[in-house]
């Protein structure tokens, strides 16, 4: 005696389908408020290091000489390349991240510098953010400046993931 066979199909069996990617009218909104924010970002990361660059030098300056003056400026110098860098890394992995292409850096690196360029010219009033003698000010730039070229290279020359 033998058992009824058990009906199987020839026919190979269908996957579920792909959930649908989301729609491009959807990603492409979404990559320009990316990078409308990561210029934004720039724009802030760029004042935010004029006015620690100014503020900083205004209390070393305003110190009194000796060890006490050096450490304060040593640390403040220390701490504000320290913080431009981490910022400047930041904003560009952002870029990065929500525009989705190598150049995505120069959204925050272009403004950042016409910020920074700005903050050496004098005012109408006379007020100068970078003053030629603020060398905690020219050290935040050629951090910031640095910092911006080598993300811009690495997120170029890298090639993107495969998606």
């Amino acid at each position: 005696m033998t058992l009824p066979a058990a009906p199987m199909s020839v026919a190979p069996e269908q996957e579920p389908p792909a959930p649908e990617p989301p729609a491009r009218a959807v990603d492409l909104v979404l990559r320009v408020a990316g990078g409308v924010v990561a210029v934004w970002a720039g724009v802030l990361a760029a004042v935010l290091a004029l006015l620690f660059a100014t503020w900083a030098w205004e209390v070393v300056e305003g110190l009194s000489g000796g060890a006490g003056k050096a450490l304060v400026g040593i640390s403040l110098a220390v701490g504000g390349i320290a913080a431009v860098v981490v910022l400047t890394v930041l904003v560009s992995w952002f870029a990065h991240l929500a525009v989705g292409t190598r150049w995505a850096a120069a959204l925050a690196a272009l403004p950042w510098f016409v910020v920074i360029v700005a903050g050496g010219f004098r005012t109408v009033e006379g007020d100068l953010a970078l003053s030629g003698d603020n060398v905690l000010g020219l050290g935040l730039i050629v951090a910031g400046a640095i910092t911006f070229a080598v993300m811009g290279f690495r997120q170029i020359v890298v090639p993107p993931a495969v998606r």
